[in-house]
C-alpha cells in the first residue's frame, strides 16, 4: 500500500513489467532487517513468477494451463474467450482503486450477503420447525394425513420446477457456475438467480430432500455481489469478477459462520490470484458478513459439541487411518454421483418433470420407512455424539443417507452438496467412534474429535480443498485446539483421493455444465446466443 496515498501498488500483471524493488522500500520503513531480507526475498520470487505469467500470456501457453476444464482423454479443451483472463483484468483495475473505496464494496457486499443468508437461514429453521411440529402431531399410517403429506411434497416439487423453469441457472448446488462466471464462461440475470435460488432451495430443503444450504448460499452471494458491482456503476463486466468472489466469500462465511474457511475457498477452490487488493476486498466481505450473522442475528456454532479432548499422541496413528477411509469414501462418493447425474441429464426415460418429482416422493417414502436420515425427524450430527448406536446400524444409515444424497443432487433441484457430505462424514466418524471404542481404543468423551475428523476428511475427499474442509469444521465447533489433528486429516483424505485417480467434484460438475452448454447450442434455431459462455437458457436441457 502507498504510505502517503493509500492507493494499491500490487505486483505487475501481464500487460505491464514487474516494478523495481527500490520503489517498494518505502512501505517497509518500519519492518525490522530481518523483515526487510523476507520482503525483499518474497517480492523477487513473486516477480520471478510474475515474468513466467506475462511471458504465458504474451506468448499463448499459459490459458491452456490455467483453463478450468481439460479432458483430454474425452478430447474436451474449453480455453478462455479472451487473451487475459477477467481476473487478471480486475486485479488491474483494483491497482486505480484507493483503500477506502475497495473497503467500502466489501462492506456493502458482505453486509447485503450477510443480511440475505441470515433471512434465508431464520426462514427455513422456522419452516422446518413448523413442519416437524405438525408431522409429529398427527399420526402418520392415517390414510388423510398420509394424502396431505404426498400431495404437499408434489406442489413442493411443481414449485422447484418452476424454480429451475424460470431460471435454469439455479440447479444444483450453483458453485460450478459460480466458478465459470468468474472464469467469464458464463452470465446471468443477479436478482432472477437470487430470488429462484432463493425460493427454490427453501423448497428443497422444506420438501425434506437431502441437499444443503452452503452452495445457494454462495450462489446468492455472488449475485448480490453482482448486484453491488452494477448498482455501483461498474457494469463493463471487467470488475465483477472481485464481486462475485467476494460474495462468494460472504455467502460461505455466512453460511457456516466461517469467514477463515470462505477465504481459504476462494483462493483454495476458486482459484482466485493471490494479491493483496482481493485479499483485503475478501477478508472484508467475509467479516462483514460473519459480524451480520452471528452478533447481529445471534446465530451460534453449526456444531456445538459439548467436548472435543485432543487426541494422545500415543493415538495419532487413528488421523491416517480416518484420513484413508474418508478419502476412499469421498472418491467412491464422487463417483457414483457423477455417474448418476450425467445418466439423468441424458437418459430418456427421466424426463424433467420426472425426475424433480421423484425425490420429493421418496422423501415422503423415507418418512414411513426411515426417518432417520431426514433432516429435524432424523439423527442430528450432534445426537451421533452420544447415541449408542450399533456399528451395524450405523452402516445402515451411511448407505441409506448416500443414496437419497444422490439421488437428490441428480434430480437437479436447487440444493447444495456439503452438508450432506459433512453428515454422512459425520456418520462414518461415528463408525469409526463405535469400532475405537469397543476395542477400547478411545473414550466416550473423544467420540466427537472423531467426528469433526470424519466430518473434515470426507468434505478433502470429495471437494479436494483440504485447507478450506479444515478450518470450515474448526470453525463450526469452535475446536482450534484440534488445527494440527484435523489439518492432518484433510490433506491424507485429499491425497487419497487424488491417488485413486477421482476428480473433485466442483471440477466434474463445471466441465458438466459446460457440456449441457455446448450440446444445447446447435440446436438453437431462433436466432438466439449460442456461446456457451454466454447464455444460461442452453443449461435448461
Amino acid at each position: 500500500m502507498n504510505c502517503r496515498h493509500g492507493d494499491f501498488q500490487s505486483p505487475a500483471l501481464p500487460t505491464e513489467l514487474p516494478r523495481p524493488i527500490r520503489a517498494c522500500r518505502q512501505s517497509v520503513c518500519s519492518f525490522t532487517a530481518a523483515g526487510k531480507v523476507f520482503y525483499l526475498l518474497a517480492l523477487t520470487l513473486a516477480s520471478f513468477f510474475l515474468r513466467i505469467l506475462y511471458n504465458g500470456l504474451k506468448y499463448g501457453f499459459l490459458p491452456a494451463i490455467l483453463s478450468p476444464v481439460n479432458r483430454s482423454n474425452q478430447g474436451f479443451i474449453v480455453p478462455f474467450h479472451s487473451p487475459i483472463p477477467p481476473t487478471l483484468r480486475d486485479l488491474d483495475a483494483l491497482r486505480n482503486i484507493g483503500v477506502r473505496r475497495v473497503i467500502m464494496q466489501a462492506l456493502v457486499t458482505g453486509g447485503v450477503t450477510g443480511a440475505v443468508i441470515g433471512l434465508f437461514r431464520l426462514a427455513y429453521d422456522h419452516i422446518n420447525a413448523a413442519l416437524v411440529h405438525t408431522i409429529r402431531q398427527h399420526d402418520l399410517y392415517d390414510p388423510v394425513v398420509a394424502a396431505w403429506i404426498f400431495g404437499g411434497l408434489a406442489i413442493l416439487a411443481l414449485l422447484a420446477l418452476l424454480a429451475l423453469r424460470l431460471e435454469p441457472l439455479v440447479s444444483g448446488s450453483g458453485i460450478p457456475q459460480v466458478e465459470l462466471m468468474v472464469r467469464g464462461q458464463m452470465r446471468m440475470s443477479w436478482l432472477r438467480v437470487l430470488l429462484c435460488k432463493f425460493a427454490g432451495t427453501l423448497v428443497s430443503l422444506s420438501g425434506g430432500l437431502s441437499v444443503g444450504r452452503e452452495g445457494p448460499s454462495i450462489m446468492m452471494g455472488a449475485a448480490v455481489g453482482a448486484g453491488v458491482g452494477h448498482l455501483w456503476g461498474e457494469r463493463s463486466g471487467q470488475s465483477l469478477p472481485r464481486y462475485l468472489v467476494g460474495g462468494s466469500v460472504a455467502g460461505l462465511a455466512a453460511a457456516f459462520g466461517a469467514p477463515m474457511a470462505g477465504m481459504f475457498f476462494a483462493f483454495e477452490e476458486m482459484k482466485t490470484i493471490l494479491s493483496a487488493p482481493m485479499l483485503l476486498f475478501t477478508g472484508v466481505c467475509a467479516l462483514a458478513a460473519w459480524f451480520v450473522v452471528q452478533v447481529l442475528l445471534g446465530f451460534g456454532l453449526v456444531f456445538p459439541f459439548a467436548q472435543q479432548p485432543f487426541i494422545h499422541w500415543t493415538q495419532w496413528w487413528i488421523i491416517p487411518v480416518v484420513g484413508v477411509a474418508m478419502g476412499v469414501l469421498g472418491a467412491f462418493y464422487n463417483l457414483i454421483l457423477l455417474r448418476l447425474t450425467l445418466w439423468a441429464d441424458h437418459s430418456p426415460l427421466m424426463p424433467r418433470p420426472l425426475r424433480v418429482l421423484l425425490p420429493f416422493m421418496l422423501a415422503g417414502a423415507l418418512l414411513y420407512l426411515c426417518p432417520q436420515v431426514l433432516v429435524g425427524i432424523g439423527f442430528s450430527t450432534l445426537q451421533l455424539e452420544s447415541l449408542p448406536l450399533p456399528l451395524l446400524g450405523l452402516f445402515g444409515l451411511l448407505a441409506v443417507k448416500m443414496a437419497f444424497s444422490w439421488i437428490s443432487f441428480a434430480s437437479g433441484v436447487s440444493g447444495g452438496l456439503l452438508m450432506p457430505v459433512l453428515l454422512m462424514g459425520s456418520i462414518g466418524g461415528a463408525c469409526m467412534a463405535s469400532g475405537l471404542q469397543s476395542a477400547g481404543v478411545i473414550s466416550p468423551e473423544q467420540t466427537a474429535t472423531v467426528l469433526t475428523l470424519g466430518m473434515t476428511g470426507l468434505f478433502a475427499g470429495s471437494v479436494r480443498a483440504p485447507l478450506t474442509g479444515a478450518f470450515l469444521l474448526l470453525e463450526m465447533t469452535g475446536s482450534f485446539h484440534n488445527i494440527p489433528t484435523v489439518v492432518l486429516t484433510a490433506y491424507i483424505a485429499a491425497f487419497t483421493a487424488n491417488a485413486l485417480r477421482s476428480e473433485p467434484v466442483y471440477d466434474s460438475l463445471r466441465a458438466r455444465c459446460l457440456d449441457l452448454a455446448g450440446a444445447a447450442a446447435p440446436s438453437d434455431k431462433n436466432g438466439n446466443d449460442t456461446d456457451a459462455s454466454g447464455s444460461a437458457t442452453q443449461l435448461q436441457k
